[in-house]
C-alpha cells in the first residue's frame, strides 16, 4: 500500500491520520504536501477548532523511510535536502498553527515520527506507545525539530541517552517531564484526544490562538519584550467580540457561546 494522510471530521476536530501500513506508517513527502494542505484548509474553516495527528494501525510512525534514505544516497544531495525542507516546513507550519495541534499516540513513535510529537501543542499516549530517536543507530543524525524540542525540554543527560544512544522513552518517562498530557490504555489514545479537543473547542478560539502564539514568543523573548507582547495581546483580546462574551457570561452565570 502506499503513503498517504487521511482526512476525517469529527465535530469540531479535524483527525489526519498518517497511513503507510507496510512500513508502520513511515514518513512520506506525500504526507506533508497532503498535511500542509489540508492544514491551510482548517486554518480558514471557523468550524474547525483542532487537529489531530495519529497513525493507522498500531503504530504512530515509524519515522523515515530507510530504504528511500538508501536510495536518494545515489542522488544529488540536493534531493535530500529538498525532501527535509519539507518535512521542516511542515514541523513549522504545525508550530505556527493558529490552532490546537494534538497527538495521539499508539504504538511506536520514531524518529521523524517522534518530532512530529514534539511538535504538536498537546500529547496523548498509550501506555505501551515507545519514542526514540534511532538515528545513530544507522548512523544519522535528528531531523525535523527533534534534537531541539528534546534539548530545550528535557534534562541534558536524559537528552544525550535518548539521542547520542537511541535509547527508546516510554510514554510515562516523556510524561513524568512534561512531554506527553496524559498517559492511558492501549487502543483509548485518540479517544482521549478528541475528548481533550472538545475542552478546546468551548474556549475562545479567538483567544486559544493567542495564547498559542504566546507561548512561542516566549521561548526566545526576553521579559521586556515578551511583557509587551501580552499587554498587545490582552488589549486585541478585550477588545474581541469573544473578549465581551466570555466576561458577560461569567457575569450572568452562563455557558458562553463562541462563534
Amino acid at each position: 500500500m502506499t503513503a498517504q494522510l487521511l482526512s476525517k471530521r469529527i465535530g469540531s476536530t479535524l483527525v489526519l491520520t498518517l497511513s503507510n501500513p507496510d512500513a508502520r506508517n513511515a514518513l512520506d513527502p506525500v504526507m506533508y504536501t497532503a498535511s500542509l494542505e489540508a492544514l491551510d484548509r482548517a486554518a480558514n474553516d471557523n468550524e474547525i477548532r483542532a487537529v489531530i495527528f495519529t497513525g493507522a494501525g498500531n503504530a504512530f510512525c515509524a519515522g523515515g523511510n530507510l530504504n528511500r534514505l538508501l536510495e536518494n544516497r545515489s542522488k544529488p544531495r540536493s534531493v535530500q535536502e529538498d525532501g527535509i525542507d519539507a518535512l521542516n516546513h511542515w514541523i513549522e507550519t504545525i508550530r505556527t498553527f493558529p490552532k490546537p495541534v494534538i497527538a495521539a499516540v499508539e504504538g511506536p513513535a520514531a524518529g521523524a515520527g517522534f518530532s512530529l510529537v514534539l511538535a504538536c501543542d498537546f500529547a496523548i499516549a498509550a501506555s505501551d506507545a515507545k519514542f526514540v530517536m534511532a538515528y545513530v543507530n544507522v548512523a544519522l543524525t535528528p531531523d525535523g525539530g527533534g534534537s531541539w524540542h528534546i534539548a530545550r525540554f528535557l534534562p541534558r543527560p536524559l537528552a544525550s541517552e535518548i539521542i547520542m544512544l537511541g535509547k527508546p522513552v516510554s510514554a510515562e518517562r516523556l510524561a513524568h517531564f512534561g512531554l506527553i498530557n496524559e498517559v492511558v490504555k492501549p487502543g483509548e489514545a485518540l479517544d482521549q484526544a478528541l475528548a481533550l479537543a472538545e475542552k478546546l473547542a468551548a474556549q475562545s478560539p479567538h483567544a486559544v490562538g493567542r495564547i498559542k502564539g504566546l507561548i512561542a514568543h516566549a521561548e526566545d523573548a526576553s521579559l521586556h519584550d515578551h511583557l509587551k507582547a501580552e499587554q498587545l495581546s490582552f488589549v486585541e483580546a478585550l477588545h474581541h467580540a469573544d473578549g465581551n462574551e466570555g466576561i458577560s457570561a461569567f457575569l450572568q452565570k452562563r455557558k458562553p457561546q463562541y462563534r
